[in-house]
């Protein structure tokens, strides 16, 4: 008895040591991490650091100061367009007329004409790589009917993004009174333009033309230099002026990483670009992630209470996937899926249904709102009374 006392002590004292061991090794990790993310940015008013694929947020600095956006501005401005084309409202070959009011911009601009005419495409070649803040207005008008309307669109999405440092008063950046948004509201509008896969074709290409078979052909060229010089990098959008400073939401992908870092009042381009890169550099080397499920993925099946269906199925609408520090073991990873125990119908598609839940032991480390992915009608009294009635006669 004695011994096997003596034994179970020795036991839990190895095991505590190991375990504290441990611990102490993790806080020495985490303590060299959050020396290295100290270090990012250090000459930005206010920054950002996050991965896209998550959401996850690696570093920030003053990242909820409302600060002029100047250009970044145009991140909303483009969301608004694609989204419109993915929605079918827009066309790429739909033709924009151009206002007095939208050639009359100052400051980075496409030199459009009163009534001279470019296609979607073309406008958004003018505002993803040259700023152009006619070809913002002009897409504003075509969309909006005019650049008011086309604002309060902006602030609408603003606030269904959930967004709280971000007021627009314009739709190209140029200083006006109440016109602000913050690094962290900007990687989030960053995140949900880079759902939209077609933006990369505008922001990430180095160099292009417009009216190149006319007269007067006008050579773009990308105001983030960081597409040519950064491998992977592949957008988004610069932004200067004598307020804000110099401003960038830039992006770039690499081994199945996504970053997003937005920087606010650098002193100048050269630092802009290289705090940036360094951020980059800092998350590409630090991290990895982790897929629980692809999308595409079928991972459950919900109830229906009086629908058309009893059942319906569940598939991942995107990468549900975790961001781990690179060295730290996967083990313990598990997911729950937390579902009611059915739903009454009707339901209608992208409703939220449930959550995916993802823990590393027992720290909760994500969490993903499940949606439906079709609706679900209510059924008829006869369909229902025929299962009802048919049920009666079913035997196991």
């Amino acid at each position: 008895m004695r011994y096997a006392l003596l034994a179970a002590l020795t036991a839990v004292s190895v095991l505590g040591a190991a375990s504290g061991a441990y611990a102490e090794e993790k806080g020495k990790d985490a303590a060299n991490a959050g020396s290295a993310a100290a270090a990012l940015a250090p000459s930005a008013r206010s920054a950002i650091l996050m991965d896209a694929g998550t959401g996850t947020i690696i570093y920030e600095k003053n990242s909820h100061d409302k600060l002029p956006p100047a250009s970044i501005t145009k991140i909303m401005t483009m969301l608004l367009t694609v989204e419109a084309i993915d929605e079918g409202r827009l066309q790429l070959t739909d033709k924009v007329r151009t206002s007095e009011y939208a050639a009359s911009m100052g400051g980075s601009q496409i030199f459009l004409e009163p009534g001279e005419e470019m296609t979607v495409d073309e406008m958004l070649k003018g505002i993803a790589m040259a700023s152009g803040n006619d070809a913002s207005v002009a897409m504003a008008e075509k969309i909006a009917g005019s650049e008011s309307a086309f604002v309060d669109m902006m602030n609408a999405k603003a606030e269904g993004l959930g967004l709280k440092d971000t007021h627009f008063a314009n739709c190209n950046g140029l200083p006006a009174k109440d016109h602000y948004s913050s690094a962290h509201d900007i990687a989030v509008i960053s995140r949900e333009l880079l759902k939209h896969d077609r933006i990369i074709k505008y922001t990430g290409a180095y160099q292009d033309y417009l009216r190149k078979d006319t007269e007067k052909p006008f050579w773009l060229v990308n105001t983030n230099k960081l597409v040519r010089f950064y491998t992977g990098a592949d957008g988004l959008k610069t932004g200067y002026t004598s307020e804000a400073k110099f401003c960038l939401s830039a992006t770039a992908a690499r081994d199945g990483l996504r970053a997003i870092a937005v920087v606010l009042g650098e002193p100048n381009t050269k630092t802009r670009n290289s705090e940036v890169s360094g951020m980059f550099d800092y998350l590409f080397s630090q991290y990895k992630v982790h897929t629980i499920h692809k999308a595409g993925d079928s991972i459950g099946m919900l109830n229906i209470e009086k629908g058309m269906k009893t059942k319906l199925p569940i598939v991942a609408k995107e990468n549900y996937s975790v961001l781990l520090r690179k060295g730290i073991t996967q083990e313990g990873i598990r997911h729950e899926l937390v579902l009611p125990k059915s739903l009454k119908a009707p339901i209608t598609a992208d409703q939220t249904i449930g959550k995916l839940v993802v823990y590393q032991g027992n720290e909760l480390l994500k969490e993903y709102e499940l949606k439906a992915g079709e609706d679900v009608a209510k059924a008829g009294w006869w369909k229902l009374f025929k299962r009802t009635t048919g049920s009666m006669f079913t035997t196991d």
